[in-house]
Formats: structure tokens, sequence, C-alpha cells
């Protein structure tokens, strides 16, 4: 059965799907990595309270920060010796061939489609308890960061790149300003004040027992979800073999910062019972203080951090896949100013339909189900090129090599069933839309591929020295 088409597109079809080179270096890559993830540190994860109490949270946090620490690693390897805006569908395409390539792709896309609806949800939460604008209806708020911001992306990629920058660097001091007043709130009491139930090993600690830890995972992973998408803007990059490594790699360092004090410092100062129900945690930790009014604004630009830049992974995710011919082609071409029109704006209009749920909590659970399936599949891709192919140029080489990206592999798996755990409903829905996506691979694209686009000449490449060999 044939998996790869033979065809050939012109110079012109490749001409018409470019984009704008040269235009990050490391330090704005960083930028783009904590951006990806900074709302996580301002909502979201403390859903995980409810499912495991205070310790099964951070143990659940300990293991995940592990996980993306080794995923990080090897994405930082795969990237230098594979620097496409495929990211991790390059990867797995080279590793993996035509279906694995587009599973990971598709589990990908899921991941970043839905997870901007989760976060426009958690935006238009802050907005109305701000009393901004009289808003008191949510989707209004959904459509005009939608709109905002999937123009700028448009306007261009440095453009967007820069103003990221900045907001980011807004959210990280409001973390700063929440750290510093709650350090005098903090009650080391506060941290188990959920009463233990009768599960297996409850304690104050556990309050839900070992199997709390498990269902706690998909809210860890909201600390760090995304930052696999640093390399995703690697054909963008200056000397991306050895940029995206570094960017990738000192986001991973600040992020795991950010997490440990706010996961810490959040449940000591507001107790863990009431924050495991919050939509606001860092404002109602610090209660009615002047402090706890600005970082609710600040916390508002931890939240557009995070959506604008993962606007950016999903068009870039979808603009591979589209070059390629895996979906539609029309969707990877670019405008003039070298930013994929349609690959910003259908999943700009598919999110926003998602985010009129105004389900928070559900979205976040799907976008973990793809990010975890997508995780799986890349490090499997780590350790078959490293074991296929280990005389692959690799600028950067992950320290440990597949016994780190081994260890990623192990706990994204149990992330995978995790979703299933906190809500089955949310992760069947994800897998059926991923069955859907590989039922039109089968039946329609996967004969239709093309050939000369970069993620393809990276696999027949790999091919012709294979044979050489």
């Amino acid at each position: 059965m044939s998996h790869v088409s033979d065809h050939l597109e012109s110079d012109d079809y490749l001409a018409r799907r470019q984009l704008r080179t040269g235009s990050a270096g490391w330090l704005l890559l960083a930028g783009l990595g904590v951006s990806y993830v900074i709302s996580g540190d301002y909502s979201g994860w403390n859903f995980g309270l409810e499912q495991g109490g205070f310790g099964g949270l951070v143990v659940a946090t300990v293991v995940v920060a592990g996980m993306y620490l080794a995923l990080v690693l090897g994405m930082a390897e795969l990237s230098s010796a594979l620097p496409t805006a495929g990211g991790g569908y390059t990867f797995a395409r080279r590793a993996l061939g035509p279906w694995g390539g587009f599973a990971t792709g598709t589990a990908i896309l899921i991941e970043y489609a839905i997870a901007p609806a989760a976060i426009a949800t958690f935006i238009g939460a802050y907005v109305q308890s701000l009393g901004l604008f009289g808003i008191t209806d949510g989707w209004w708020v959904y459509l005009a960061v939608y709109a905002l911001f999937v123009g700028i992306h448009l306007v261009g990629v440095g453009e967007a790149l820069k103003v990221m920058f900045v907001v980011t660097a807004v959210a990280v001091v409001g973390l700063v300003v929440f750290a510093l007043a709650a350090l005098p709130r903090f009650d080391a009491a506060n941290l188990t004040d959920i009463t233990p139930t009768s599960a297996a090993g409850a304690s104050e600690l556990l309050p839900h027992g070992y199997l709390g830890i498990w269902a706690a995972i998909p809210f860890a992973i909201w600390f760090f979800l995304a930052v696999e998408g640093v390399p995703l803007a690697a054909e963008e990059t200056k000397d991306p073999a050895r940029n995206v490594p570094r960017g990738i790699i000192v986001a991973m360092l600040v992020l795991l910062a950010t997490c440990a004090v706010t996961l810490v410092l959040v449940t000591g100062a507001g107790g863990a019972q009431a924050m495991s129900t919050s939509g606001n945690p860092l404002v109602e930790a610090l209660g009615g203080s002047a402090a706890a009014t600005v970082v609710n604004y600040i916390g508002l630009a931890g939240l557009v951090a995070s959506f604008f830049s993962i606007i950016y992974a999903y068009s870039r995710q979808l603009f591979a896949l589209s070059r390629a011919g895996y979906l539609p082609r029309g969707l990877s071409v670019t405008n003039r100013r070298k930013t994929p029109t349609l690959a910003l704006v259908v999943p700009g209009v598919i999110g926003f339909v998602l985010s009129m749920t105004g389900e928070g909590a559900l979205l976040l659970n799907m976008a973990v189900f793809g990010a975890a399936l997508s995780y799986v599949l890349m490090m499997v891709s780590h350790v078959v090129l490293r074991v296929r192919e280990p005389d692959m140029p690799r600028p950067y080489r992950t320290p440990g090599g597949v016994v780190t990206t081994g260890f990623a592999l192990v706990v994204a798996v149990l992330a995978v069933v995790a979703t299933f755990l906190v809500d089955s409903t949310a992760a069947l829905w994800c897998l059926g839309a991923f069955l859907a996506f590989m039922a039109y691979f089968a039946l329609y694209s996967r004969k239709r591929l093309v050939a000369n686009s970069p993620d393809e000449e990276f696999a027949a490449l790999a091919e012709a020295e294979k044979d050489l060999g």
C-alpha cells in the first residue's frame, strides 16, 4: 500500500507558502515558550487540588515537571536536527513515516486549537470580575480576543513575537508581585485543609488517596502545556539549530520556577479547599488587598500572552501539514506579510465556537488529551531516530539519550489515561476527532502528499541515505 505521493508541486506552489525567515533569536524564542504557558500559572492548575489535594497535586506536578524537562531536552535535539515549521509532526514524519507524522500533527492541532478556547473562557471570567467595559456576557470577550489577536498575527511574525514578549514580561512581573504579597499570608495549615475521604491511602496530604495523584496529572500539565511549541518557529528563526534548543530550554527553566512559586504560595495563602474551585486563584488568595487588584489586571495579561502565542502555534502546525498535502493545501497559502492567513483564521473560528460553551475545565482536559498523545508520539520518534539513525547530524544531543525521553514517554502514556479518569466524555470527544482526522488521511490525503515540501524532503533524504547505506 503506497503511503507517499510522488507528486512534485511547482516552484510557484512553494513560493506562495513561504514564511519570513530570520525573525527571532533565542531570547524571543524563550519568551515564546514562556508565553505559551504563563496563563497556566494564573488559572486552571488549581482544579487539580480538587482531584488530589495539595499533596496529590504536588506529587503529580513533580512527575509532570520531570516529564516536561525530559521532553524539552528530547525536542531540543530533534529541533536542532530537523529545523522546520512542522515541529513535532516533522520529527514523527522522519521517524514513523506518514501515518506517524500525521497522527502527531493531528494530536498537536487538537491541543493547540482547543487550548485557546479554554484560555478565552478564563479571559472572559477575568474581564467580568474586573467589571471592564460593563461586559456581563463572556461571548463578546471571546469574539474580541480572537478577532484582535488573529489580526495582529496576520500583520507578521516579527511584530507578533515582539508584542507577545512584552505582554509575557508583564505577566511574569505579575507573578513576582503576587509572590511578595502572598508570603506574609502564607500558613502551612492551609495546604491541608481539605477533609480526607475514605479512598485508599487517604490522608491530610492526600485527601483523595493515591488515585488522586493520577487524577491531578492533567491539571499539573497546565503548568507547562504548550512549551513544546517552540520548535514550530524554526523556519522563522536565525540559526535555528542553535537558537531553538537554547530558547526552549531557557523557557522550561523559567517555567519550573514560576510553577513552584505559584503552587505553594497560592495554596498556602488561600487554602487548598477554597482554591480548588476558584476561577481566579491568585487574586482570591490575596483577598481584598491592593495587591490583589494589581494581580487581577496583570493576570489578564498572562492569559492574553498564552492565548496570543498558541494562536501562533496552531497556525504553524496547520501550515506545515497543509503545505505537505496532509490537509487541504489552501490552508497554507501565505499573504504578502508571509503569514498563513487561513491557517490563522480557520482554527480561530473553531476555537471561538468551542469557547461559547464556557466550559473552561472541560476544554482544558480536551487540550491535555491532545498534548499528552503528541508527547507519546514525539518521544517514540526520538527513541526511534536514536536507534535507527545514530549518525544523523545533531548539533544538540539530549543528556541521557533514550533513557531521558523514555521516562517522558512513560509519563505521557499515564497522562493520556488520566484524561479519561478526570472527564471521560471530553477525552472520548477528542479521541473521536483524532480518529476522524486519521480516516481523512487514510481515505484521501495520503495519496496526495507534496513530495517536495520541506518535511517530505527531510523524510526522502533519510530514505535515500538508508538505501545508500
